[in-house]
């Protein structure tokens, strides 16, 4: 007797997201699994921006390094975007801050010795040059020490553009969220078209506020149960979520 087998078909995706310094998601969008990190990032950002155009005096944008294209520099910059944006190492880079790259003199603390400096700098596809600011650390018992660029058209210190740039670093922790809580990755329809829209589902969802740390904040609160004669009592922590919080989460969701 012979068993035919079908082989499974599984069908990768890569959302775009877009995130306010609230965590708010404030669009996204499903792409096939095989385009470049930034593939239509365009028609992704584009309407976002316009919508805070009419609402605030300055806009701020940050990405990793998949977004460092002159395309994105030159919408930005057009649009008056102040940014901050990974830019990948390479040898000319590195050889402007070559003088960073030597292990500093006399016995290493234990704390990390951190770095910066600011040049101006212009790839080969770019139409005219950039400033870069560039960090260097030295970390105890590693032999090389960690780099990164950024360029940016931001016109503060160089410690202050990498501090702006690396709270970039909790979107990764709402991406990571979604993915807990809402399940947004769980893409499982069978067509291209049901599964985008069951990505923009999950981010309404998400935007509600159906979220681990919303549930860990407002509904998994510790309290002590005291019981006496005539009543029973809760005490709990200073933290607690007043009525008033829950009032207007509530008047929000109704918005």
């Amino acid at each position: 007797m012979s068993v035919l087998e079908r082989p499974l078909r599984c069908t990768c995706y890569h959302p775009l997201f877009v995130f306010n310094q609230f965590g708010d998601l404030e669009r996204c969008a499903l792409r096939p699994g095989n385009v470049h990190s930034a593939d239509g990032w365009d028609g992704t950002l584009k309407p976002v921006v316009a919508r805070y155009q009419r609402k605030v005096s300055r806009i701020y944008f940050r990405a990793d390094a998949a977004f460092a294209m002159p395309g994105v520099y030159e919408y930005l910059e057009a649009e008056r975007i102040k940014y901050a944006i990974r830019l990948p190492a390479n040898q000319v880079l590195q050889d402007r801050i070559g003088y960073l790259l030597k292990r500093p003199v006399g016995r290493p603390p234990n704390e990390v010795r951190r770095f910066h400096a600011n040049f101006s700098y212009q790839a080969g596809s770019w139409t005219k040059p950039r400033r870069v600011v560039a960090k260097v650390e030295w970390h105890l018992g590693e032999l090389y020490p960690r780099v990164g660029f950024i360029v940016t058209n931001m016109t503060r210190p160089a410690e202050r553009v990498v501090a702006f740039y690396n709270k970039r670093g909790t979107c990764e922790q709402w991406i990571k969220e979604g993915k807990g809580a809402i399940k947004w990755t769980r893409l499982s329809c069978r067509t291209f078209a049901a599964n985008a829209v069951r990505l923009q589902l999950h981010a309404l969802a998400y935007n509600l506020g159906s979220l681990t740390s919303l549930k860990d904040k407002l509904i998994k609160i510790g309290a002590k149960v005291v019981s006496h004669g005539r009543y029973v009592s809760f005490q709990m922590a200073e933290v607690t979520i007043p009525r008033q919080m829950f009032q207007e989460i509530l008047r929000f969701c109704r918005r």
